[in-house]
């Protein structure tokens, strides 16, 4: 059996800020099931992880990490959770604070954090055939395990969840703070700068991505952020796996649900329906759809193009707006002033509550999703789930996972649109309003959408075969 330690930055339950979090938490249990790998995972523990699951863990390990100039305590302890085992990295110096990112001196910190990773194997803590490294805050355990660890044969798969971020760091610092030699920072070095993910993607064995539409897009440097190049020059290319979605979202078990629901029987709909209502003070008109969104407010996310015609949703296509979500102060200003002049028809709530977003993709009737760019996406696939039709646009994962109404066949889980145009994105949901006046057309669309398997066994045993590729 292929023994693999997965690095991440995050990992849910214990500490997780997005889809990286999910994935982690997901895919090393789906892959553990299949019988052909056994994954362990390592991650920081962050001081939310440590006042919550300290006790729940045992010290394996404790010793030093050198880090250029700097002798750095090291205690790994180790919990068991499902058929999983996690390891944590413990330093209060690096990771006992209340951010997880954001922080001064994040390259620092995951440079540390990488070295600890090469330390624990070095030790005898683990002793994996494969490390698999995630995004740029895990890139450094491939680098320093392919340039300074040549007693060790562990070879190397990274994934790439956002190719935006890439842990970018000036090349003064190569030796200083990461302990880089020359020869090693030239590896790392893009554009005059030190790039953490160009390194990982030189030296992995392998290279994946989180769907197979992100793949494709990974060649043009829109999307590849200036890594265009790096990407082309491996000759057995980017394999794009798309995510899945954990088995806790499932409106037929969802226990946080007002009332519980599912295909054959989507009278818990209306219930869902009615109580979101509530929470976001707009009308319950039978007559008028709930569009909504549950996102980061971002740019990326395609929060420009709502803001351009949300106004025009309402007045013109006669939809209820409601948008749950942080982010950018400009874009929470604007929903909060529109909920105010639009009250009954628009919604808006500044946070992120994991019950209340479950309350929104059950009560919908439509999830918008018109990112610039979407690696994968959760939230289309949540909605599909959920029974609420995503209108996305065709970008990476969202074009992988839902498939465009066909109304001549009768065909299809949501709605598209091509260009990143705000009227073109008001065109396809006023289309979309067209066909929910049709209840019989719409409950196919619906049943159809909760019907789709995004489940982890499939990316499970995608994995998997990579995971044996890489060992031949």
């Amino acid at each position: 059996m292929i023994k693999v330690l997965f690095v991440t930055s995050e990992a849910y339950p214990f500490a997780s800020t997005g889809g990286l979090g999910e994935v982690s938490g997901s895919l090393p249990r789906a892959i553990n099931v299949t019988g052909r790998a056994e994954v362990s995972v390592v991650l920081p523990m962050y001081l939310s992880v440590k006042q919550k699951y300290y006790a729940d863990t045992e010290l394996v390990y404790e010793g030093e990490v050198a880090l250029s100039w700097r002798k750095q305590y090291i205690g790994v302890r180790k919990t068991d959770l499902g058929n999983v085992k996690y390891y944590f990295i413990d330093n209060e110096y690096y990771f006992g604070r209340e951010m997880i990112y954001g922080n001064y001196d994040d390259g620092e910190r995951f440079a540390y954090f990488g070295r600890a990773v090469c330390s624990m194997i070095a030790a005898g803590v683990v002793t994996p055939d494969i490390v698999h490294a995630n995004d740029w805050q895990s890139a450094l355990s491939v680098v320093y395990l392919k340039t300074q660890y040549p007693a060790f044969s562990d070879k190397c798969i990274f994934t790439i969840h956002n190719i935006a971020y890439q842990g970018k760091y000036d090349l003064r610092i190569a030796s200083d703070v990461f302990g880089l030699s020359k020869e090693e920072a030239e590896i790392l070095t893009l554009d005059g700068d030190l790039n953490l993910i160009k390194g990982a993607i030189i030296l992995s064995d392998a290279v994946t991505t989180v769907s197979p539409g992100y793949a494709f897009e990974l060649s043009d440097g829109f999307y590849a952020f200036g890594l265009e190049g790096t990407l082309r020059e491996r000759k057995d290319g980017i394999l794009g796996i798309i995510n899945g979605l954990d088995g806790s979202y499932d409106p037929a078990t969802d226990r946080t649900l007002p009332c519980k629901y599912s295909s054959s029987d989507l009278s818990g709909k209306e219930i869902c329906r009615e109580k979101l209502c509530r929470e976001f003070c707009v009308d319950n008109l039978k007559d008028r759809p709930i569009v909504s969104m549950v996102t980061r407010l971002s740019e990326q996310k395609g929060l420009e193009l709502v803001v351009r015609v949300a106004e025009e949703l309402v007045r013109e296509l006669g939809v209820i707006l409601i948008v749950l979500g942080t982010g950018r102060r400009e874009y929470e200003a604007f929903f909060r002033s529109v909920s105010e002049m639009m009250r009954g028809s628009v919604g808006y709530i500044d946070r992120f509550d994991n019950s209340l977003s479950r309350l929104v993709y059950s009560g919908s009737d439509m999830f918008l999703m018109p990112s610039l760019y979407e690696p994968c996406g959760i939230s289309q696939l949540t909605a599909l789930k959920y029974g609420t039709p995503p209108i996305v646009r065709e970008t990476g994962g969202l074009k992988d996972t839902v498939v465009p109404y066909n109304e001549y066949t009768d065909e299809g889980t949501g709605f598209s649109f091509r260009n990143y145009d705000a009227y073109e994105m008001k065109d396809t949901i006023g289309y979309a309003v067209s066909v929910y006046k049709n209840k019989n057309r719409w409950n196919g669309i619906i049943k159809r959408a909760m019907s789709a398997d995004f489940g982890w066994k499939n990316s499970a045993d995608e994995y998997v075969k990579v995971y044996e590729k890489v060992m031949r």
